[in-house]
């Protein structure tokens, strides 16, 4: 598995964590403040995501053109 395969199951699972705290922390009633906190780190958490992922891709990809 190279680094970019590392990098990309991280940020996934960063995501994917702070998702489901944020989850957890509406559904028990949890202050709402720490709610909308975990939501805004999420959006930000996927942005990283998504440019780790395109990044791969641009540096990596094994693409027909060019």
């Amino acid at each position: 598995m190279n680094i970019t395969a590392i990098v990309t199951i991280i940020a996934l699972a960063v995501v994917a964590i702070i998702l489901f705290m944020g989850l957890w922390n509406m559904f028990k009633g949890g202050d709402s403040n720490r709610s909308q906190m975990l939501m805004r780190a999420r959006v930000i958490a996927q942005a990283v995501a998504i440019v780790v992922i395109l990044g791969a891709m641009f540096f990596f990809g094994r693409g027909n053109g060019g």
